[in-house]
């Protein structure tokens, strides 16, 4: 077997072995140049690609340390210029009252953002030990909706199996997904709008879906809607949050065995889907 190098000018990509053959040398340099251009060709556009995605990233990255920037710079913002008030003095009662309430609730809304970095952190690292029992899902749906106080301005309907299994999972993570679902509904539907949440037994699962009449999320987001910090592009700056929530949930379901998903149509709504593996026991739903 004969090695021919695979050159573009004086500069050597490679080599080839040929074999077997009763080409030319003219033909076979002929050959190797062809293949060195192809091999040359296909590293350009893997390049191109790779500073693509490299640009791309970076711009995410932006968006993400802005969004977050933002939800963190907002609570402050009015925690500081309250408290400054307060020091300069000249203020009656209810306006202290009323600078002192919003520096409690930011102050809430402050805490509620490091939970949820901290919440993450700790699902990613696995630190997170499931405090699994059996429950009756509708206590989780009825807890969650007790929490979520977006929704009350949306009447909530239920699409309910006869029976509903017992399932094991974490009752105070379980909630809290669903809390995500039913607040994010909420935020994004038009007032009054109502909130469907279903149940359904597929023999192997649970699938709990919450669906709302919102503005729909196209199939690019949709495919990114659970990764860390992503935000749509509609909502980064018009919407509260950090963009945790949804992979929060992704995280927790996942731990269970579960799996989440979303289906979408622009103009139409979205519908939030996760499944629990289910227990064979099964008590009468309320």
């Amino acid at each position: 077997m004969a090695y021919v190098p695979l050159r573009l000018g004086v500069r050597s990509v490679g080599s080839i072995g040929v074999s077997g053959t009763s080409l030319s040398h003219e033909s076979v340099v002929a050959l190797s140049t062809l293949v060195a251009i192809a091999i040359e060709r296909t590293r350009a556009i893997e390049n191109i690609g790779k500073a693509e995605a490299a640009r791309e990233n970076e711009k995410l990255r932006s968006a993400i340390l802005d969004s977050v920037a933002h939800e963190f710079r907002t609570p402050l913002t009015a925690i500081k210029a309250s408290a400054t008030s307060l020091l300069s003095g000249g203020l009656d009662g209810p306006q202290q009252n009323e600078l002192l309430t919003v520096i409690n609730e930011e102050s809430d809304r402050m805490n509620h953002l490091v939970e949820e970095a901290t919440q993450m952190a700790r699902l990613e690292s696995k630190q997170v030990e499931l405090e699994r029992s059996p429950h009756n899902i509708r206590e989780a749906i009825d807890r969650a909706l007790e929490s979520a106080k977006a929704v009350t301005a949306h009447p909530v309907k239920f699409d309910t199996a006869a029976e509903l299994p017992l399932i094991e999972f974490d009752m105070e993570l379980i909630v809290n997904v669903l809390r995500q679902l039913l607040e994010n509904a909420a935020k994004y539907s038009p007032a009054e709008s109502p909130i469907h949440i279903s149940l359904e037994n597929t023999g192997a699962e649970l699938v709990v879906s919450v669906a709302d009449r919102g503005p729909g999320i196209d199939e690019l987001e949709q495919s990114l809607i659970f990764d860390k910090f992503f935000r749509g592009k509609d909502s980064r700056y018009s919407v509260q949050g950090t963009g945790m929530g949804l992979a929060i949930a992704k995280a927790v379901v996942e731990a269970h065995g579960g799996a989440i998903r979303v289906t979408s149509q622009l103009g139409q709504g979205s519908v939030f889907s996760f499944s629990l593996p289910l227990k064979s026991a099964t008590i009468p739903s309320a």
